[in-house]
């Protein structure tokens, strides 16, 4: 059923400005990105079938440029809508850390952890970096591995933290099955990356595995 076949009450734009954006289904606001559908597909139902595929919205905006390429119907404006989305949300996320203390501010520092590497397929390494004040300096990834192993290198990640003057980092990396349990392999490289960056006086506040549904953090466990 197309948009105009809808009650005015039932359509995603007259539902959000009579009853607010929280009242919209994940479908109904990204049908509100998207604006059309495709030949024999309501945008709804597109809305809809590219949810399932991505497995939610956070998977579909996660989703590599060339994947997104690949679906009839998302052509190069609603790609970027899409794309630019994404990145409302992260500096949304990210400012704040920019401003106060990043320990303050833990739940903020997840939140932005899990919509930028959740999704992901593969496993990434990310780091950040925090100034004397433990301000967030910059957030990186620094390496990207295949889906069980990821290639850490200690002098690069201490060249990169002296390079933007941080004082502390905070270490993040993403297990793509899902679970965010961390490994034994995980514990020891965390050890040897602290040990190394404690000859430039840099400290290792945290390291947090992200899950698909949570993050483990190392020092809640008492592991740092």
């Amino acid at each position: 059923m197309s948009l105009a076949a809808l009650p005015p009450s039932c359509r995603p734009r007259e539902k959000l400005l009579e009853r607010g954006p929280a009242a919209l289904s994940d479908a109904e606001l990204l049908a509100l990105l998207l604006r059309t559908g495709v030949a024999g597909q309501s945008v709804l139902s597109l809305s809809d079938a590219l949810l399932q595929r991505f497995g939610g919205l956070a998977g579909l905006l996660r989703a590599e440029p060339a994947e997104l390429a690949r679906i009839k119907g998302l052509g190069p404006a609603k790609r970027a809508e899409l794309l630019a989305v994404l990145e409302l949300a992260r500096r949304v996320l990210q400012q704040p850390l920019e401003q106060r203390p990043v320990l303050s501010d833990a739940d903020t520092v997840e939140q932005l952890l899990r919509l930028r590497l959740a999704p992901l397929p593969y496993e990434v390494f990310a780091v950040l970096f925090l100034d004397s004040q433990l301000r967030l300096i910059a957030l990186e990834e620094l390496f990207r591995g295949t889906l069980n192993h990821t290639a850490v290198y200690p002098r690069e990640l201490a060249q990169r933290a002296l390079q933007l003057g941080a004082a502390a980092v905070i270490l993040a990396h993403n297990h793509p099955s899902g679970l965010s349990e961390p490994s034994q392999t995980d514990r020891e490289l965390t050890l040897r990356l602290s040990q190394a960056l404690s000859l430039f006086d840099i400290r290792v506040l945290d390291h947090l595995v992200v899950g698909h549904q949570a993050c483990v953090s190392f020092a809640a466990r008492g592991w740092l």
